[in-house]
Parts: structure tokens; C-alpha cells; sequence
């Protein structure tokens, strides 16, 4: 198995290797990601029947295998023209994008979940591109990959087509923060799990991760259903099922105005982001749908919807059985609507089955800058919580993905969870959490002299190297270097080991080590670059050894760089939620989290959005804001923001003119 880190920069390369060759050529992002993303699936495929076909051979030898027996060791069943090795040993004599389109052919033909979904064009491809982008598929790291690797791959690389903005502005892919965060908090871990717009299936890729982490078989717990209303969208999903060697019932359909699974009252869990804010629904074709039971949202003169988000709450809704969870994104501003919207809300919160409301800030999605909120719904929750809602405003909690895009970090995806855990009494996973972060860091501290030795026995041998130059100005900085982080090292590896670590000061105390140390180990990279150049024009003869040497010194000061930041971000995330819930139990917290009874949503006009109930939080000061930095960031966000105000004008225009007689 690849680790974290390695596949990390697999996924940054592979993806670096792939767009470079788009660039060179003649194709855009959208003809050109699905193509691409049929290769990792091509090269997934073989992988997994290369490992399934040795065990088929020899366990079955008094029959000839079928596909059946491939399927059950999640393997399809490859003839030799589709398997990725194969297509690139053909001769340059063969037409290499005609033999790539047999080989999704002969696959969908022997499999038929997958018929209709897998790429045909790849005949767009010059020869030379689609023989280089096979060639990166084909890396030796690769070869002999597993599965959880290729669904990582192709996850991201649908992330980095998303962020490209590649088909329909990238509304087939959800941002796995959001997604990971309503499966934490519904927990789909059996039963029918149903996806009303599915795009690229997401939302069953990570309910199937969430039940193999409790130890079950997806394919025997739990049946996916979705439904999509564009073909190409739902081609991206039974890939990405496929990659993770999942089936679900996914069927093309236009869930405004068709319920192709009828599945009304049976649904164990729903979980969905659909479109925002559609406003072109015709009222007289969905007026008496039994999914609608609270009525029709506001309908203009033109006798269409004026917003469908509260069609598609009500969907969630009457899709749930009597003890289904729902998880769902909706805009920001749907939570606060007034006129018939409200109407429509205040009928399905004083149902009592609107469990939580979390919100989340603006530059998550990557194609657009807008704030939303996740709603939840729970028919089963207990009585003593059936009229309360948790506020949950999580605005301020979130880490950068790049300079305008947005994530949560696992740690914080964990700590949003626990609150979610103690809000239904779940005392156990929230101490369990704690410990869990508290042995980490423990560890970290009780071992931290080993992770501090090689790189001070390495920086005393580069010492007394750059010592026998007999330069005494550059010894006299590489003395004083040495002596600069060593002494920190030795001090803290004295004063934290041994003694309790169960306490808000013991992991203060480290995080307030790791972060002095790791401002060392800075400026002890720093030092030492200017002290290579000093050391190359002393030894000129000697340039690629010590720059190797030098090298070596800085990789072993990232790690341990790796290592500090690491602990103390853990050490952070415990106190972040050891000091809001400090006797493990749920408790109000000002700016982040409130339980808010019917009567209080009441007077606030039915108001389901966070903010307006959980205070403002008080400012925390934050040891690593760059002022320079946000503020760059704030301009850009501004300007995308007057953007997207400029073009809201006008559909306000436009809608108000419809409203007119």
C-alpha cells in the first residue's frame, strides 16, 4: 500500500503529467476529462482482473470461469483486447484510440452495469497524446496498484476537472469536505441510501468508506439509488462506482418532475446537492405529487416555480422512511426565505424531524465563491430532542486549499462530528475522540528526543565538515547555526518528557514547544542556504557533494518540520474542543453552536440558518496569520463576489418583470 504521502505526490504528478499534455494539444478540459478519466479506470480494471484472474485459476479448475466468478472478487472480466497491457505493447502501425474504444466496448458488452458509460471518443487523440497519456497510467507504481489507490485517483483528478470548471461549470462534483460532513453526521451505514441528483456518485463512494470503516460489506448492507438528469453526469458515476468496485442503480431522470425508483417512504438515507436556486419548474406538472406535502413554494405569473429549493427539501423529506436520515446542501439564503418558502419550512420544522443545521462559509465549492448550509433530517431521533434544532455555525472553522478555495481538515471534519455526538449524547465517541488525540501527542512528546537526534548528529557532522575549510567566517555561522537549533532540540526534549499528559496545559505547553521550535527549524533552513553559497565558492571543485550533502541536511529538517507542524495542529484540535466542552457534555458555545427550541424558531420568523441564533464567536488570535497574504485574498474574493452581485441584479430584474402584470 502506498502511503499518505507518497500518494499524494503520485496524485500531484499523475495530474501535472496529464494536464501538460492537454495543454500541448488541440482538445479543450471538456472533451478531454473523460477521456481521461476512462484511462484510470482502463488501467484500474486491469489491475483488479490481473489479481482476481490469478486467484480464478486457481481455485476453479474443474470449469471454465465465468464473469460471475470475476465479479465476486469485485474484478470485471477482461477479454485480452481490453486489458491495459496489452493496448500499450500494440505496434505504431495500429490505430491506437480504435483499439482503446474496442477495448471500452468489449467491457461493456461482458458487464452490463457499465453499459453506455465508458468513453468511445478516443479517436479526438493524436496518436503521439494518447499514446503519452496511456504511458502515464502505465508507471510501474501503478502496475500493481489496489483499488482504495485508483479511487483516490480518480477522486481527484474529477476535483481537479471540477476546479477547471470541465462540464456544466463542474456541478458534477461535490467538494469531499462537504460530503464527508453529511455522512459523519446521518451515518449511512445500511439499508436504501438514495441520492436524488447524484452527479459523480460521491455522495456512495463515501458511505461506502464510512460502512467498510465499521467493518461491513457494502455490497451485502446497503443498496445505492440515484438518479441524474444529464447522461454524461451519470457516465461519471458508474466509472467512479466501478473504480471503487461498487454497483449502484443510477437511471437518467429529471427528479423535479420523475420518481424512477419509487422509492417514497422507503429510503434509509438521502443525501444530495442539488442545483440552487432553479427557478424554471412548471407548477401545474408537479402540483398533487405526493412528494410535496407541504405545499408549493412561491409561483410566479408565468406558473413556474419561482425557487425550487424547497421542492427539493420536500423530496428529501417524504423520501425517508419512518426512521431515515437525510443530508443535503442548499444555499445559504434558503434557510432565511420568506413568503410561501417559509410557509413550506415552518410545516417541516414543526414536523420535529430537522435534526441539525451546520453552516458553512462561501469558497468551498470550486466554481463558486457562495456560502451554503447542510441540513439534516431525522425521523428517528429521541423525543427529548424532537423539538430542538443544533445551530451548528461552522463559518470560522475550515483550513486553505489553495488562496480562494477552501476545505476542512480531518481533524476539524472530527471535531464538527463530536459536537454533532454530544448534541445526541453520545459521550463515549466524544471521550473516545479525545483520548485518541491525547495518545497521539503523548507519543509524539514521550519520543520526541528520536525524532530530534539524526537531524543534531547530522547538523554536528556538516559542522565539523564546514569546520575543516578553514574559513573562520563561515565556521563562526555554521557554529552559531548548530548551536541555534540544537539547544532548542535538547531543551525540549528535557522539559516535556515523562509526567501526566491529560490536561488543557500539559498539550498547551507542547503546542507552544512544537510552534517555537518549528520557527527555529525555519530560519535553521534559512542559515544554512547562505551558508552553501559561501561553502560553494570556498570549494568550487566540490559543488554537486555538497550541494547533495546540504541536501541531505534540509530533508531531514523538513521532516522533523513535518513532524512539529503535525503534532501541534493535533494538540491544537484537542483543546479546540476540550476548552468548548469541558466536562464532556453538550453545552451552548457563543459563535459556534446552539440548541435552539420550535418556540425560539418561531420568533425568529422560522429561521434555520445559524448564524442568527449562535452569537458572534470571540476573536482568537491566530499565530500564523500573514496580513499581507488575506488581504490579497479578500480583493480576490471581492472581485468575484461584484461579479456574481452584477449578474444576481439581473435575474432579480428579470424575475420582478415576471411578477408584473
Amino acid at each position: 500500500m502506498i502511503d499518505p504521502a507518497q500518494l499524494k505526490k503520485l496524485e500531484d504528478d499523475l495530474w501535472e503529467a496529464a494536464d501538460q499534455l492537454r495543454a500541448n494539444s488541440k482538445l479543450t478540459s471538456t472533451e478531454y476529462y473523460m477521456p481521461v478519466l476512462g484511462v484510470i479506470f482502463l488501467r484500474h480494471a486491469t489491475n483488479r482482473f490481473n489479481v482476481a484472474h490469478a486467484e480464478v485459476e486457481q481455485e476453479i479448475t474443474h470449469r471454465e470461469p465465468v464473469q460471475a466468478d470475476y465479479v465476486k472478487r469485485r474484478a470485471l472480466f477482461l477479454p485480452e483486447k481490453a486489458r491495459f497491457d496489452a493496448i500499450v505493447d500494440l505496434p505504431k502501425s495500429r490505430n491506437l484510440g480504435k483499439a482503446v474504444n474496442a477495448a471500452m466496448k468489449a467491457i461493456e458488452e461482458s458487464f452490463e452495469p457499465l453499459k453506455g458509460a465508458l468513453p468511445r471518443d478516443y479517436e479526438i487523440f493524436e496518436r503521439d497524446l494518447l499514446d503519452d497519456l496511456l504511458k502515464i497510467f502505465n508507471r510501474e507504481t501503478l502496475k500493481e496498484a489496489s483499488g482504495d489507490v485508483f479511487g483516490r485517483i480518480y477522486e481527484y483528478f474529477l476535483m481537479k476537472f471540477a476546479m477547471q470548471g470541465a462540464q456544466d461549470a463542474g456541478e458534477f462534483f461535490t467538494p469531499p469536505s462537504l460530503v464527508q460532513t453529511i455522512v459523519n453526521v446521518i451515518e449511512p451505514d445500511h439499508g436504501n441510501v438514495f441520492d436524488p441528483a447524484c452527479g459523480s456518485g460521491g455522495m456512495f463512494v463515501q458511505s461506502s468508506h464510512f460502512i467498510e470503516s465499521e467493518g461491513k460489506d457494502t455490497a451485502k448492507v446497503a443498496t445505492f439509488y440515484g438518479q441524474e438528469k444529464t447522461a454524461a453526469t451519470i457516465r461519471l458515476a458508474k466509472m467512479n462506482l466501478a473504480v471503487h468496485g461498487l454497483e449502484g442503480k443510477i437511471l437518467e431522470a429529471n427528479t423535479f418532475y420523475q420518481d424512477e425508483h419509487t422509492l417514497v417512504g422507503n429510503a434509509d438515507f438521502v443525501m444530495a446537492n442539488p442545483p440552487f436556486n432553479v427557478d424554471m419548474v412548471d407548477a401545474e406538472k408537479i402540483e398533487g405529487d405526493l412528494r410535496l406535502p407541504f405545499g408549493l413554494p412561491g409561483v410566479n405569473k408565468k406558473k413556474k416555480v419561482s425557487n425550487a429549493n424547497y421542492l427539493w427539501a420536500s423530496y428529501f423529506y417524504t423520501y425517508l422512511n419512518e426512521k431515515g436520515r437525510a443530508g443535503f446542501v442548499m444555499s445559504s439564503q434558503s434557510s432565511s426565505a420568506g413568503g410561501q418558502e417559509m410557509e413550506v419550512r415552518r410545516k417541516i420544522i414543526q414536523t420535529g424531524h430537522v435534526d441539525v443545521m451546520i453552516a458553512i462559509r462561501g469558497g468551498f465549492f470550486y466554481t463558486r465563491t457562495v456560502p451554503c448550509e447542510l441540513w439534516f433530517y431525522d425521523k428517528g431521533k429521541a423525543k427529548k430532542r424532537q423539538n430542538t434544532v443544533l445551530m451548528l455555525d461552522a463559518r470560522n472553522v475550515h483550513q486553505k486549499m489553495t488562496r480562494t478555495v477552501y476545505e476542512f481538515a480531518p481533524e476539524q471534519l472530527q471535531n464538527l462530528t463530536a459536537i454533532v455526538w454530544l448534541y445526541r449524547g453520545e459521550t463515549k465517541r466524544f471521550k473516545k475522540l479525545l483520548a485518541g488525540y491525547a495518545a497521539e501527542c503523548a507519543s509524539f512528546r514521550d519520543t520526541i528526543a528520536e525524532h530530534c537526534q539524526p537531524v543534531d548528529t547530522e547538523l554536528a557532522k556538516l559542522r565539523d565538515r564546514v569546520g575543516a575549510l578553514k574559513a573562520d567566517e563561515t565556521s563562526t555561522r555554521m557554529d552559531a547555526t548548530y548551536q541555534t537549533l540544537t539547544l532548542p532540540l535538547d531543551a525540549m526534549a528535557a522539559n516535556l518528557k515523562g509526567g501526566k499528559f491529560a490536561d488543557s496545559e500539559s498539550h498547551s505547553k507542547l503546542a507552544g514547544a512544537c510552534r517555537k521550535l518549528r520557527q527555529v527549524v525555519q530560519e535553521t533552513k534559512r542559515s544554512l542556504e547562505g551558508i552553501l553559497k559561501e561553502v560553494l565558492k570556498l570549494d568550487p571543485k566540490k559543488k554537486d557533494d555538497w550541494r547533495a550533502v546540504f541536501g541531505q541536511m534540509q530533508t531531514g529538517l523538513n521532516s522533523l518540520q513535518v513532524s512539529l507542524t503535525e503534532n501541534e495542529t493535533t494538540t491544537r484540535h484537542y483543546l479546540w474542543l476540550r476548552d468548548r466542552f469541558p466536562d464532556d457534555e453538550y453545552v451552548d458555545v457563543e459563535g459556534l453552536c446552539k440548541a435552539v427550541d420550535l418556540p425560539e424558531i418561531e420568533e425568529n420568523d422560522w429561521s434555520l440558518t445559524p448564524g442568527r441564533y449562535v452569537g458572534v464567536a470571540p476573536e482568537e488570535d491566530d499565530p500564523d496569520f500573514d496580513f499581507d497574504t488575506r488581504m490579497k485574498e479578500i480583493h480576490e474574493e471581492l472581485a468575484v463576489l461584484n461579479g456574481e452581485a452584477a449578474k444576481l441584479t439581473k435575474t432579480i430584474h428579470a424575475n420582478w418583470n415576471n411578477m408584473m402584470p
